[in-house]
């Protein structure tokens, strides 16, 4: 009996280990509560931040002052601070207390030439010179949001460094919405100047805060997901004369107007319109002086959209032949150029997207993380995704206070977000950050 007893003892003692091992001390936090915990107490800076960045708004390649700001932020947080990268870009990198992969995050810097109209305490009031024209100056589009919430990410993770698995680099870009004129920008530069060298990330991850989208809402698409966008010149060349006597010359304004409608029928008639969609508009022609004169010459200017890189080369193809032929076929001459910042299609990694929107289901509650049609806006966030796996996401901004049919959209000078919306995306991209270093072993290929 007293064997028996001992042998049910040391039974007993062998299992207890098992089942204590595998429960976790109660006052244990997780790195997800964490992260939580930091975001909100860092809610009040957050908001301040953009409005400081949103009343002090800055062109593209300009953004001397914005890029100061979060210079000084990143050193004080004692990340790796790269200045001066395209212009007034910034690289940095922070080496967290735990081996991992590297990832990249990016948030964009520039503002708009656009007059805000939105009546706010902190609205700009800035104006410039804008392609000979003074115009206001205006975060339009929520960059001034996109900068805020990864200064916030910065110091949220600066905080957690020693429970980081692995690295990562920031990324503030200065010109997504395109250099000014005859100079070089935005990604593309960032790239070109050594933006994901040294480490270079294995995945890298961008938000846009978008309206109408109600407050909080998540927009994902695996694959194209926006357009790429590329936009031309056609310069029509005819024989001025008088306006009573037009066959004295050749009048560029009717070929033009021909060509016009000659390339609408590129995108009805020419592609395959089930396979992928595509958008070919003109939206500027200039020409003459005067009712009664026939010029010398008519110009147009216009945008190309698609989601496919082949289809977007027989375009801008067609384009140049369709112009040509027509002009031709009137007595007159055209060329066409296509300019040369033109933006990819972005391509989000569908493994990448697969593995995270769980991720954000969790954190969002899976009813407000919708998979999205595509957008024919552009992103050159397409070219980070280009070199290595990318997954961008939307979050809605909208104000409650407005009705949806009301929401002014990005790029309008009405545009405005709900700032209770910041600290929603900034637990997004903390969290999607956090989960990827988290998996082990489960790197993605583009």
């Amino acid at each position: 009996m007293r064997a028996l007893l001992r042998q049910i003892l040391i039974c007993n003692v062998v299992a207890l280990p098992a089942i204590a091992f595998s429960v976790q001390p109660a006052t244990a936090e997780s790195l997800s509560e964490a992260i939580d915990r930091e975001a909100k107490a860092l809610e009040t800076k957050l908001i301040a931040w953009r409005r400081d960045i949103h009343q002090n708004p800055e062109l593209g390649n300009r953004e001397f002052r914005t890029s100061a700001l979060v210079a000084e932020h990143l050193r004080k947080l004692g990340y790796e601070v790269r200045e001066k990268v395209a212009h007034t870009g910034i690289v940095a990198v922070l080496k967290g207390g735990k081996p991992g992969p590297v990832v990249a995050l990016r948030a964009d810097m520039d503002a708009l030439p656009v007059t805000e109209e939105v009546d706010l305490p902190f609205a700009s009031k800035v104006r410039t010179d804008w392609r000979g024209r003074e115009t206001g100056v205006m975060h339009a589009c929520g960059h001034d949001a996109h900068t805020a919430i990864l200064m916030a990410a910065a110091e949220v993770l600066a905080k957690l460094r020693s429970e980081l698995p692995g690295t990562v680099k920031l990324i503030f870009q200065p010109a997504e919405e395109g250099p000014p004129p005859g100079e070089e920008g935005g990604a593309r530069l960032m790239i070109k100047e050594g933006a994901l060298d040294n480490p270079k990330p294995e995945a890298i991850f961008g938000l846009h805060v978008t309206a109408p989208g109600r407050t909080g809402t998540v927009y994902y698409r695996p694959g194209a997901t926006m357009a790429g966008a590329d936009t031309f010149r056609i310069t029509v060349k005819g024989k001025g004369t008088h306006g009573a006597r037009p066959w004295a010359g050749v009048d560029p304004i009717v070929i033009a107007a021909q060509i016009i409608l000659g390339l609408q029928t590129i995108a009805s008639r020419q592609v395959d319109v089930t396979a992928e969609p595509s958008v070919l508009t003109v939206g500027v022609i200039q020409a003459g002086t005067r009712h009664n004169i026939i010029p010398d010459k008519a110009e147009m200017g216009g945008t190309l959209r698609t989601f496919n890189l082949e289809m977007r080369d027989f375009i801008m193809r067609r384009v140049k032949e369709t112009a040509e032929a027509i002009a031709t076929s009137g007595g007159g001459e055209a060329t066409v150029e296509w300019h040369s910042d033109g933006y990819i299609p972005l391509i989000n990694n569908v493994a990448l997207t697969h593995r995270m929107v769980p991720t954000l289901q969790r954190i969002a509650g899976k009813e407000n993380v919708i998979e999205a049609p595509r957008r024919t806006a552009s992103e050159d966030f397409s070219f980070y995704a280009q070199e290595i796996p990318g997954f961008f996401f939307h979050v809605g901004m909208a104000p409650p206070s407005v009705p949806v049919a009301l929401v002014a959209t990005n790029h309008s000078p009405r545009f405005q977000i709900d700032e209770d919306g910041l600290l929603k995306a900034l637990r997004y991209m903390l969290h999607v950050t956090a989960d990827y270093m988290g998996g082990a072993g489960k790197k993605v290929t583009n």
